[in-house]
């Protein structure tokens, strides 16, 4: 085998075992149950972290694969000539430095994928002029960063991939070990240079204009990417003022979910939308959104350990000092599932502290009752308070006696605050007519998997129920279906909002109500003085009773008279566009791809 090849394996080897925890498993055994804890040094100092059972045969899966790969690593190395270990001592890299052919080979199996729309910033910014600047790529977990860098890397030249390397950074290096590496790639004339995590450094913030002043000056493009939103941001507003170019990538719209991924339908993606981890055809099985417990992974992994990461690391930590203690205490995932579950995603302090009911359950009850083909009251004649403790206890939400940390308005608004640097809400504006002072907001997730994932819980819920077990598998089937669609419904209306307010940064999009009705959404053109308003129903099948309000008089005239002219009224629903007189019937997947 030719040492290059070997070498090459060497640095891929180097790179998995990176990305495996280090430490050991322990096992204490308490009055006859086994606690499993992480341990491990950092800083010469020994952590612990408390793991379930569940997590604990995961994590010791890893450590197993991490020694079956040291073991492989210390056998290909004694495979290198000597004379090729001495050149390797010499260049070694402090990181883990991947270049020429193990780029190919990182690079090729992405070759094929669709780009992500935001693809092109990251082109213009490697071939385009500008100078003295690094690109931050950054967003949550699984929302395409790396992808991406492996796309531009396949789509090189020959001669501009002998000149590109990717650094995969770890928690064990430093500013000092990337500056060396960097400084040896530009000796031998690299010019593009890709960081992936640079933000696991702990001394990245304080010394992150090394990138820009050093190494982007002289000439190389560097891009840094990471899912430490916060930690980037920091770094946006002081090292990297003004020599920086943001790439954000955790919103994903439906137009993207259906292009890149080949996966069509508005259930689709009200089921799993908000990653891109996985494509295909057995998308659905694998998708991070696919159960409530790889939703609970995402919260955890993705939001609750990033917020600790940059609280633990930088300066700034007093900033989020709630958050970090609701962490400690192994509360903020509880607290953020808590937000995510409520009707009206409200980061307010009677949502994070009141006793967990579930709104899904009870406004379904009331539909139900008065559903025109077929009422029933099933859902009345439920045990409730078994359900909801069932519900409560599947989304592991603590009430008030459960909590170690009790949550105040200050835990409330860093919690909104974090999620809204992240990207991962939107406050949608609740306008009320005739009472204009009367303000009010829904802030809407941009992840509709990790919301219906939740909602899910409470279909599992139900199944136990012992009255409601006793019905027919037909009328268990239909109240599962009919509670299902309200979650849809509702959740339908979330998204039409969100990508339409991003959609159109110059108008006004909220929610209009009326002291009976609304409307569930209204675009005002404040240029043009007028507005379009819209109903937003799952349903696929037309029906008048849709647009009642739309073409109720008192409300248009109150609407024009406060908004401007009424130039459309449509409905957005999941059947074929059409028009009913001056009512347009608009397909809500169509309608979502045009924005």
């Amino acid at each position: 085998m030719p040492d290059e090849v070997v070498l090459s394996q060497l640095t891929e080897l180097e790179r998995q075992i990176a990305e495996l925890p280090a430490g050991s498993l322990s096992v204490k055994n308490i009055k006859g149950r086994k606690y499993y804890y992480h341990r491990w040094y950092e800083n010469k100092k020994r952590r612990e972290k408390y793991l379930s059972d569940e997590e604990a045969a995961v994590f010791s899966e890893k450590i197993s694969r991490r020694k079956a790969l040291e073991a492989e690593l210390k056998a290909l190395r004694g495979k290198i000539a000597p004379e090729m270990r001495g050149a390797r001592r010499a260049y070694e890299f402090a990181s883990v430095v991947r270049t020429g052919g193990a780029l190919r080979i990182f690079s090729n199996s992405v070759s094929g994928y669709k780009k992500r729309e935001c693809f092109q910033r990251l082109h213009e910014f490697i071939y385009g002029d500008s100078h003295e600047k690094v690109m931050i790529l950054y967003g949550l977990r699984r929302t395409g960063k790396t992808t991406m860098i492996r796309q531009i890397l396949a789509e090189m030249s020959e001669s501009d991939i002998r000149r590109a390397a990717f650094i995969q950074v770890t928690s064990k290096n430093t500013l000092k070990d990337i500056n060396a590496d960097l400084k040896h790639l530009e000796a031998h004339g690299f010019r593009y240079v890709f960081i992936d995590e640079v933000t696991l450094m702990d001394d990245f913030i304080e010394g992150a204009a090394l990138f820009s002043d050093v190494f982007a000056a002289c000439g190389m493009k560097i891009v840094l990417s990471g899912t430490d939103s916060l930690g980037f941001l920091f770094t946006e507003d002081e090292q990297l003022y003004d020599r920086c170019v943001l790439l954000h990538t955790t919103f994903i719209p439906y137009r993207e979910f259906e292009n890149v991924l080949g996966i069509r339908g508005i259930d689709e993606y009200i089921r799993y939308g908000g990653t891109m981890s996985v494509g295909g055809s057995r998308y659905n099985e694998t998708s991070t959104f696919a159960g409530k417990e790889s939703a609970d992974e995402y919260v955890d992994s993705a939001i609750a350990r990033n917020i600790q990461h940059s609280l633990r690391c930088y300066q700034y930590e007093g900033h989020f000092r709630r958050l970090r203690e609701l962490y400690e205490r192994s509360e903020l995932t509880s607290a953020i599932n808590r937000v995510v579950e409520d009707i009206n995603h409200r980061f307010t302090l009677e949502v994070l502290t009141r006793d967990f009911s579930s709104n899904d359950l009870a406004l379904s009850a009331a539909n139900l009752r008065r559903d025109r083909s077929n009422p029933t009251d099933i859902l009345d004649r439920v045990d409730v308070a078994s359900v909801t403790e069932r519900l409560r206890r599947l989304l592991e939400i603590r009430n008030d006696g459960e909590r170690a940390v009790a949550l105040d308005e200050a835990h409330c608004a860093e919690i909104k605050e974090y999620l809204e640097l992240l990207d991962l809400t939107q406050d949608i504006d609740v306008v009320s007519l005739p009472d204009v002072n009367t303000k009010a907001s829904r802030t809407v997730i941009v992840q509709p998997g990790l919301r219906y994932a939740q909602a899910s819980a409470l279909v599992q819920s139900l199944l136990l129920d012992e009255a409601f077990s006793d019905l027919s598998l037909d009328e268990r089937n239909f109240v599962l279906e009919r509670i299902t669609n309200e979650i849809k419904g509702r959740m339908m209306e979330d998204i039409v909002l969100l990508e339409t307010k991003l959609a159109n940064p110059k108008k006004q999009i909220f929610v209009l109500q009326f002291p009976i009705g609304e409307f569930d959404m209204c675009v005002f053109n404040p240029a043009e003085a007028s507005c379009e308003i819209f109903e937003i129903k799952h349903s696929a099948a037309a029906a008048p009773q849709q647009y009642r309000h739309l073409i109720d008089e008192k409300k248009c005239a109150a609407t024009e008279h406060r908004y401007g002219r009424i130039t459309g009224r449509y409905v957005l629903y999941r059947g074929e566009s059409r028009r009913d007189g001056d009512i347009q019937y608009k397909n809500v997947e169509e309608y979502l791809k045009e924005l």
